[in-house]
């Protein structure tokens, strides 16, 4: 109910100047949800909802906008970071500027790549383990593109 109600709200702040918790919670009354005011106020902060100037100037609730211009954070760690990226069998070999590797590493790892075993990082190297010579050379191709 939770998933029907959430993608209901980003359907309504789509299509309305929503400036209000209680316009919200009226709105959604009125397409058959069950809501308070406390419920719309966690709803708002689990979709992460900003007020942007609407078109008649007044405050209303929009969805972040992800600004194209400003990269994530961890790949601009991974693509500030990675120098080469080689292949030895069953194992990717990255090398980083020096005393990178950990930092390049945690961020792969964030990635949850699903050819990785594990990786294993030092100051400037990290070996990425991975199951065979076709995943590691699936993997080498995946971090290229990331760079």
């Amino acid at each position: 109910m939770k998933q029907k109600r959430h993608t209901a709200i980003l359907d309504l702040i789509k299509k309305y100047e929503i400036v209000t918790q209680e316009d919200l919670a009226s709105r959604l009354t009125a397409q058959g949800f069950q809501v308070t005011q406390a419920t719309v106020s966690r709803d708002i902060k689990e979709l992460k909802l900003t007020k942007i100037p609407g078109d008649s100037g007044v405050y209303k609730y929009a969805q972040p906008q992800q600004n194209a211009k400003a990269p994530n954070p961890q790949m601009l760690i991974l693509s500030r970071s990675v120098v080469t990226v080689t292949v030895a069998q069953n194992i990717v070999v990255i090398k980083t500027h020096a005393g990178m590797a950990q930092a390049a590493a945690a961020v792969l790892d964030a990635l949850a790549l699903e050819e990785v075993v594990g990786t294993l990082a030092g100051d400037d190297t990290i070996f990425c383990v991975v199951c065979d010579n076709e995943a590691a050379s699936k993997l080498t191709e995946k971090i290229k593109a990331l760079l």
